[in-house]
Parts: C-alpha cells; sequence; structure tokens
C-alpha cells in the first residue's frame, strides 16, 4: 500500500470518528465500525488493518482506532474458523 493511499485512508477513518464523536464513546466506536463495515470495500479494509498491523494505527483518533481494532479481531476470528 502507498503512503499515500494510507494517509488517505485514516483521514477517512478520522473524519468518521469526527462526525460520530458527540454520541460518547461506546456508540461512537461501534458507529464508526459498522460505517467501516458498511461502506468500506473489502480492498480499503484490508489495507487499514494492515496499516494497524504494521505501523500500529499511527495517525488514527482513538475512535476510529478502536473501531479498526474491534473489526480486525472480529475478521481474525472469523477466518479462524473457516
Amino acid at each position: 500500500m502507498s503512503h499515500s493511499s494510507q494517509e488517505r485512508l485514516v483521514y477517512m477513518a478520522n473524519q468518521i470518528g469526527k462526525f460520530f464523536a458527540s454520541q460518547g464513546h461506546e456508540a461512537a466506536v461501534a458507529a464508526v465500525a459498522a460505517h467501516i463495515s458498511k461502506f468500506w470495500d473489502p480492498r480499503m479494509r484490508a489495507q487499514i488493518f494492515a496499516h494497524l498491523k504494521e505501523h500500529g494505527g499511527e495517525g488514527l483518533d482513538p475512535f476510529p482506532k478502536e473501531a479498526i481494532e474491534m473489526l480486525a479481531q472480529k475478521q481474525q476470528a472469523a477466518q479462524q474458523q473457516q
């Protein structure tokens, strides 16, 4: 993944987080996760999961980072069950 596409995904995730921030911690994290699951294509999700794994989610705000960590864990668990 190129650096600029990483930055773009981080920016997008942070914008989603800012939009839902007024809902409070748990609701915001859940809403960010739901939005990313519903509207990001699988390649985008794979890229942001790779950014989380390889760079610790550098640049992500707390709500989006937590949401992406949750989604990555769910995906990993689903893959292990197959």
